[in-house]
């Protein structure tokens, strides 16, 4: 028995982190107009996405948006090396109207966000997971 838990914990520490550890709500990194908002990471299948579920102008308050509701994360897919990075779905930017060909890179409780259109590529800042 004491065998079997040594190397069930060996397993349990050597595996890769999954995709699960960047599920919840993230605070994305102020906009051009100084907005901000809170994204619902969760999985699409064997994908991963994220939903914008609150909307908060620059001085914090409260913002209602028509984008409430609104995908700003699909197609993501974890690298499955364990290391936290994230590709091959797309980020839209509610504030410019675009959609990029995003990465991500989840490092504890900060997402960094990068988007690409063509060769021409875009910060989308670092967001702080809420909960």
């Amino acid at each position: 028995m004491k065998k079997l838990t040594i190397v069930a914990a060996l397993v349990v520490l050597s595996s890769p982190a999954s995709a699960n550890d960047v599920f919840g709500t993230w605070k994305t990194a102020k906009d051009d107009n100084g907005n901000y908002g809170h994204i619902d990471v969760a999985a699409c299948g064997a994908k991963i996405c994220g939903v914008l579920v609150k909307s908060f102008s620059s001085d914090g308050s409260k913002l209602e948006s028509e984008n409430i509701g609104k995908k700003i994360i699909w197609d993501m897919v974890d690298d499955g090396k364990g290391r936290g990075y994230y590709s091959g779905g797309k980020v839209w930017s509610p504030d410019r109207d675009k959609t990029y060909k995003s990465k991500m890179q989840l490092n504890g409780n900060v997402l960094n966000v990068k988007g690409c259109i063509g060769p021409i590529c875009r910060d989308g800042g670092t967001w702080t997971r809420v909960n």
